[in-house]
């Protein structure tokens, strides 16, 4: 199955399998710029371009595969963790799960596409189980799945971005001292416009919160220092083509703000819960793999932090271009963890 991540700055595709002993093996990988408005707040402006866009990602990738997960972003899904008795059967569990839905959710059911996972035991009440409803706007989720098939695709699953980025960072929270148990991590992704933060503990999220600074910022200064169009200094800050100022002028300034943003998020962590500290501070995003920045971190906040690469552990098909994939690995934590949804059904 494919993992297909559409941002409002680029389309990602990523396709995992398994080998005879059960290691993952990253299939292939490849990535899509877009362009800006394309897709807005999640919302495919410009159906037919971002069609054409995914079309050129899928031949570029290789791939053969049909299956696909796609996610939608937060905003636009409604999560809540509900405590029923345990032991029900299927079609308790579903009727009572749409009757408690009804308190949650601000629109009609059937304008709703709900769906539901058992989480666990309740740990307030014995014999009682958790489960987590997740719901969002039907067109939402029919806009994605138009999308797919428009591009030759079946999708399959349809998740939420940021639990699908935490199910990539969970392998790499699992590769820790003492496999992360007790570990507070927080998971920073630094997209175009959004830098978002969650701090994960033993698969529990403790808090959630984003920040409107990102890569596009980056952009924008480098439009006012040398006169580019915003097209051209994309392009050219992809390529790594500016002038031999661009270090200090532009990138220093670009990387202290970033990284006060990120101590920023971390203080209002600290003063909305009983927390002071965290194990480990994780970068992903675009933007994230800048010369400096994991050390800048460390530095501004005290903690440990590292670049994350999703494919950390994973065997690597053969064709894929390794020092191509080092500099990327940080942008496709959210399509990884959608292919990993193959293997955590």
């Amino acid at each position: 199955m494919l993992g297909l991540d559409i941002s409002s700055s680029s389309a990602k595709l990523v396709e995992l399998s398994q080998d005879k002993a059960g290691n993952l093996v990253l299939e292939t990988c490849a990535m899509m710029p877009l362009e800006r408005g394309w897709i807005t707040d999640g919302n495919v402006e410009k159906f037919d371009e971002v069609a054409d866009a995914v079309r050129r990602l899928i031949k570029r990738s290789g791939t053969k595969t049909k299956n696909v997960a796609m996610a939608l972003p937060p905003s636009a899904v409604i999560t809540k963790k509900i405590v029923l008795p345990g032991g029900m059967s299927d079609q308790e569990l579903e009727t009572q799960v749409e009757s408690e839905a009804n308190q949650y959710i601000p629109f009609p059911l059937d304008e709703v596409s709900l769906d539901f996972c058992i989480v666990g035991p309740s740990a307030n009440a014995t014999g009682d189980v958790e489960v987590l409803i997740a719901a969002s706007r039907r067109e939402k989720v029919q806009d994605i799945q138009g999308l797919a098939e428009a591009v030759g695709l079946k999708p399959v699953i349809v998740d939420v971005e940021s639990y699908a980025s935490r199910l990539a960072a969970a392998r790499l929270i699992g590769r820790m001292p003492n496999k992360g148990v007790g570990s507070i991590v927080a998971l920073f992704e630094v997209g175009a416009m959004t830098t978002s933060m969650q701090v994960i503990r033993d698969d529990e999220l403790l808090y959630d919160r984003d920040q409107a600074f990102g890569g596009a910022q980056l952009t924008q200064m480098i439009v006012r220092q040398y006169g580019f169009s915003m097209e051209e200094a994309e392009t050219k800050k992809r390529n790594g083509d500016l002038p031999d100022d661009y270090a200090g002028a532009v990138l220093k300034p670009f990387i202290d703000n970033l990284v006060q943003e990120i101590g920023r998020a971390l203080q209002f962590f600290f003063t909305s819960t009983t927390h002071n500290k965290v194990d480990m501070v994780m970068l992903a995003g675009g933007s994230s793999a800048l010369p400096g920045l994991t050390e800048a971190v460390t530095q501004q906040t005290g903690f440990a932090c590292m670049l994350v690469n999703p494919f950390d552990g994973m065997d690597i098909a053969d064709g894929i271009k390794l020092n191509k994939l080092t500099r990327e690995a940080p942008s496709y934590l959210t399509s990884c963890g959608l292919a990993l949804r193959r293997f955590k059904l």
